[in-house]
């Protein structure tokens, strides 16, 4: 039991490894938004792909490789250990831009998303672990707060820059010379990070819930896809949330493009979507830790479904940027307090495993969502297909309202 003296618990207690690990996701994100502003445009201008459903088969790929391997990450991550998965997840990213440089046809595209889907469900999962492993238990939202925040600002500020240097060099291949830089940069940084096993004894030795400490993988899949309800609800939530997002990848730079703004313009409304999400997560995830997770989730599904249909109904870059905004508020509501409600719930020795499943559903919204927004805009059109995807976060914040009970317990 030495490890119980020698792993204190706690943000505070272990500040240098928490920052280091923040200054991580904030490169991780970065991989994503490399892509968000140029890669859609890419599809149309460079490869000639007319159906906006082909178009999106990049985000169909990352998204469904994300969330099968995050289905396995948190499972490899409680066997193997935390920082052995993140180095996997750096040494898959790097293929990433090179093969997005050195693609002559669409499918080398689809492809390397296929392995950006994993580096992000390897690397991304396991800061976010290792934080949660970190820290109390009165302060999960916090920590999720601070990971998804360095997360989102850094697809936020590499979707602006991406845009930029698309817009003065070409959309490829100058803006993926970046994405090497990154991956460089993140693994060298992860090789710096201590791994949180002892923690997470710390942790386990702690949980009183001791008939819950060892079950299998397919029992924690169970418990958090349905059996569970407050597991089962935050998976739906999750899941529509990132439905949204995936639309949101694949057609909003096609929308506002059509609308009339430049290649510029749009990185910037584009960018200040995540940008919003990532910053606000420093206020929501503490703000969970106050006053719960369950409103917080409802009021943030709700905002997401409003601000989808303002962007639909309201026309120019202001009021877009308005929009973008509100968007990104309501995402960054929900983003880090369902984590720390899932964190709540499950045991410490299956919670890698349960979240793991959790990221699983939610990240599969990403190719749900490109795939039944493009069904939508080739039938219909771009603009109905973002108004009746706005429809589900509205509904998913229904089924959290009538299913889901608190999961903050504060006197833990």
């Amino acid at each position: 039991m030495a490890y119980l003296n020698t792993h204190k618990i706690g943000i505070r207690e272990n500040s240098l490894q928490f920052s280091l690990l923040v200054l991580i996701n904030l490169f991780v994100g970065s991989m994503v938004g490399l892509e968000r502003t140029i890669l859609p445009m890419i599809g149309e201008e460079q490869y000639g792909i007319a159906s906006t459903s082909a178009a999106l088969s990049f985000i169909v790929s990352f998204g469904f490789s994300k969330a099968i391997m995050n289905l396995f990450a948190g499972d490899l991550a409680d066997r193997a250990g935390r920082k052995r998965v993140l180095l996997i997840g750096w040494s898959i990213g790097i293929f990433v831009p090179i093969i997005v440089i050195f693609a002559h046809a669409w499918w080398l595209i689809v492809f390397a998303n296929v392995l950006l889907g994993v580096n992000q469900a390897l690397t991304w999962s396991m800061t976010v672990n290792m934080k949660v492993d970190l820290a109390k238990s009165n302060e999960r939202g916090l920590a999720v707060g601070f990971n998804e925040f360095a997360g989102y600002i850094g697809v936020a500020v590499m979707a602006a820059i991406s845009g930029f240097v698309a817009s003065t060099y070409s959309l490829t291949p100058e803006p993926f010379y970046l994405g090497i830089i990154i991956v460089l940069i993140g693994f060298a940084l992860s090789l710096f990070t201590k791994d949180t096993g002892g923690h997470l004894k710390v942790q386990s030795a702690a949980e009183k819930k001791s008939n819950d400490e060892m079950i299998s993988f397919r029992e924690v899949f169970f418990k958090t896809s349905w059996k569970n309800k407050n597991l089962a609800s935050s998976s739906i939530a999750g899941l529509t949330t990132n439905l949204k997002d995936g639309m949101a990848w694949g057609l909003f730079p096609i929308f506002f493009a059509a609308g009339g703004l430049s290649v510029g313009q749009i990185g910037t409304v584009v960018a200040v979507y995540p940008a919003a999400w990532g910053f606000f997560q420093l206020f929501t995830g503490a703000l969970s830790d106050k006053v719960g997770r369950r409103w917080l989730i409802i009021f943030g599904m709700t905002l997401q479904s409003l601000s989808l249909w303002w962007i639909v109904f309201m026309d120019g870059f202001g009021l877009w940027m308005t929009g973008s905004l509100f968007l990104g508020i309501g995402t960054a509501m929900v983003y880090p307090t369902i984590i720390a409600s899932v964190s709540d719930v499950a045991h410490p020795n299956w919670r890698a495993t349960s979240l793991g499943v959790y990221r699983f559903w939610r990240d599969s919204g990403y190719a749900f969502g490109a795939l039944i927004a493009g069904f939508i805009a080739d039938l219909i059109s771009v603009d109905w297909a973002i108004g009746l995807v706005g429809l589900l976060p509205l509904l998913a914040g229904v089924n959290v309202m009538v299913r889901m009970k608190e999961t903050l317990h504060k006197d833990e």
